[in-house]
């Protein structure tokens, strides 16, 4: 099997630097001190591929540089590399071009580490050609398609199913949310198309689902943010994850929230849109500091998409003791295989985070869900 293999390098540097992505804004994600997130995913996959003994059955077919070539010589892999050139900062149009260049050599399969906006580029590249199948390596900030596998060890396994052929190709959204927007506080999304993706079950999530503008949905909102605010401690400090269901219990507290940001509560008021930075030096207490969050719609995610700014360092000083989730009866029952998911980029945070966990799902009820 011949598989093109391509590294989007500067993806997912603007999580936890706060910059709710990273299109069009990496220099200033460089300048704010953010490290590249991408290579070390993609080796990371690459490994577990060789661990899976796939290498053997696998043709790669990679970009120079940072857009794969490097990737799999630390992987200690070999590879048969595009004839094409790329400048020190990579753009949409490498992508782009080394994806037509896969289409030409006849890849089964292309597979890139990213986010929303790699894969609206691929999808841009294959008009025309949408039977190409693609998998996506989480790698961005929100990743709302629902081409992507869960997490890098899922895609490798994904690829194994796809390489015996027991994996189901089947229609994936692209979509993919105004960075521009999100930092104004204002979540603006677009469907830009389909493309053909190997489907493996828990293995992928599909899109995210956003939450419905209903008075019955908003009710229950409220409901979980009374919950919540009254179990709260007066002297205890708070950081308050993205969402609508969030920013209620904000709305309760008498502040205003970053509806699509992290912000810290303490001694009565906000610190708004915060990010790692700014968290690890404003939190003066750990012992008695909380994270409270809510998980993405039908994705089922709760740490490692769309907020990164609450970083494994920030997760290991809280604890999973002092983690409150937040979600209405309608998300719960419409996430992909009734479970939530951690992908925080640490292997030890995500264990720690794993088992079960009570989620508040209506004023004085909670409901106990797997975390993988």
């Amino acid at each position: 099997m011949k598989m093109g293999f391509l590294v989007n390098p500067i993806a997912g540097m603007g999580g936890r630097v706060g910059l709710k992505g990273t299109d069009d804004v990496s220099n200033k994600a460089f300048a704010m001190g953010a490290k590249p997130v991408s290579p070390v995913k993609a080796v990371e996959f690459l490994k577990r591929l060789r661990e899976l003994e796939l290498t053997e059955k696998i043709s790669l077919l990679t970009c120079p540089g940072v857009m794969g070539r490097e990737e799999v010589e630390s992987a200690g892999l070999k590879a048969e590399t595009l004839p094409m050139s790329i400048k020190t900062k990579t753009s949409a149009e490498d992508t782009k071009s080394a994806v037509k260049l896969m289409v030409k050599n006849d890849v089964d399969l292309i597979v890139f580490v990213g986010g929303d906006g790699t894969a609206r580029d691929i999808f841009d590249a294959l008009k025309g050609k949408a039977t190409r199948t693609v998998l996506g390596v989480p790698s961005g900030v929100k990743m709302y398609s629902g081409i992507f596998a869960a997490s890098v060890l899922d895609a490798a396994d994904v690829v194994q199913a796809f390489v015996d052929g027991d994996a189901q190709i089947t229609d994936f959204e692209i979509v993919d949310a105004d960075e521009e927007a999100i930092r104004r506080n204002r979540l603006s999304t677009k469907l830009y198309g389909f493309l053909k993706g190997p489907f493996v079950p828990m293995r992928l999530l599909g899109s995210k689902q956003v939450s419905p503008e209903t008075l019955d949905e908003h009710e229950n909102q409220m409901a979980v943010a009374r919950f919540v605010v009254e179990d709260m401690k007066p002297k205890a400090t708070y950081i308050l994850g993205p969402g609508t269901t969030i920013k209620c219990i904000a709305d309760l507290l008498g502040v205003e929230k970053t509806l699509l940001g992290v912000d810290i509560y303490q001694d009565g008021k906000i610190i708004k849109d915060v990010n790692e930075e700014k968290i690890l030096r404003e939190i003066r207490d750990w012992n008695n500091t909380w994270i409270v969050l809510s998980p993405i719609g039908r994705q089922g995610m709760l740490l490692g998409r769309g907020n990164q700014e609450i970083s494994p360092e920030i997760l290991r000083r809280v604890g999973k003791e002092r983690l409150i989730v937040a979600a209405t009866r309608s998300k719960i029952q419409g996430i992909e295989g009734g479970v939530l998911r951690v992908d925080t980029g640490d292997a030890k945070v995500d264990e720690m985070l794993r088992d079960y966990i009570k989620v508040a799902i209506d004023y004085r009820e909670w409901r106990l869900l797997q975390v993988l």
